[in-house]
């Protein structure tokens, strides 16, 4: 464990960045982790084997990782899996080479990790988003998590009567306890929405916090998975949901919660349609954060 001036503990925090042929955006997104100079980060690069300057990006920054490689390999997953098999921090998270952490991110991770033990995982409630110039084009405010209405539908784009927002897999982190109870293992076997399916077996153990700090920047650019795979990812969505046998909102369930979401906010818990979401917000004074509970319909 590494040691603040004030002799307080700061967690060890382990990053995975897989990558291949994304040498255009790799070096922006290591200089996001590593100019941070958090003290107890385990990092890990995983190429799969890239011909661009990626090498030539990584072997310079070389020093500053825990560990990096480049190889051919099995995919996006196998390279994330790869490298939390060899990490062993207390904290976890990935970042795919095209996307960046907001500066100050670190530092609020460790801070709310060691502030509310009781918390097994947390995200964002202001997702960013760039282009591929590395200009910010959106930061809009979500309104938290459900495991129900997860499994239901609400964070994959199927039902735009329902739907709220996907879960921003660069701004989400988890301690080891998490993973472990988890399966300690991402789905090697998919291509695409290995996030979407870690999530769905996160949500068996665990609540989602959202906390209110912008923690990463996903970039909008044409080579990127997100933008190639776009429909296998939704369908991979799907069979991922279909396994918690959720039935999704019909058309009459869809119109009443647009109606109750029109009711003033202490009503909405009345009506059995709200969810409740943690949220973990800035605190009064010197106290960094504070718990509180919000509702979704």
């Amino acid at each position: 464990m590494a040691q603040k001036k004030s002799g307080s503990v700061l967690p060890k925090i382990s990053l995975v960045t897989p990558s291949f042929q994304q040498g255009r955006f790799l070096e922006d997104c290591l200089r996001s982790v590593l100019d941070q100079a958090y003290p107890n980060l385990e990092y890990f690069v995983m190429d799969g084997g890239s011909t661009d300057e990626s090498r030539k990006i990584i072997r310079r920054y070389a020093g500053r990782l825990t560990g990096w490689r480049s190889r051919a390999d099995g995919g996006h997953m196998d390279a994330v899996q790869d490298g939390f098999r060899r990490s062993s921090g207390e904290i976890m998270g990935w970042l795919n080479s095209d996307d960046i952490l907001t500066p100050w991110a670190l530092k609020v991770i460790a801070v709310v990790f060691r502030q509310f033990p009781q918390v097994q995982w947390i995200t964002s409630m202001y997702p960013m988003v760039m282009n591929a110039d590395g200009s910010v084009l959106a930061a809009r405010r979500v309104e938290g998590f459900h495991g129900e209405a997860f499994y239901r539908g609400r964070n994959a784009p199927f039902n735009p009567r329902f739907y709220s927002c996907m879960i921003q897999q660069e701004s989400t982190f988890w301690r080891r306890e998490l993973w472990e109870k988890a399966g300690g293992r991402v789905d090697t076997g998919l291509r695409v929405a290995g996030d979407f399916e870690l999530w769905s077996r996160f949500f068996e153990h665990a609540e989602l916090y959202a906390l209110g700090v912008p923690l990463g920047i996903f970039r909008i650019q044409p080579n990127s998975f997100s933008s190639r795979e776009f429909q296998p990812y939704m369908e991979v969505c799907r069979r991922v949901l279909a396994k918690f046998s959720r039935r999704p909102p019909g058309v009459v369930e869809s119109f009443v919660r647009r109606c109750v979401r029109k009711l003033p906010d202490r009503w909405q818990p009345l009506t059995g349609l709200a969810y409740p979401v943690p949220h973990i917000v800035k605190g009064p004074g010197d106290k960094p954060y504070i718990l509180r509970r919000a509702w979704i319909v």
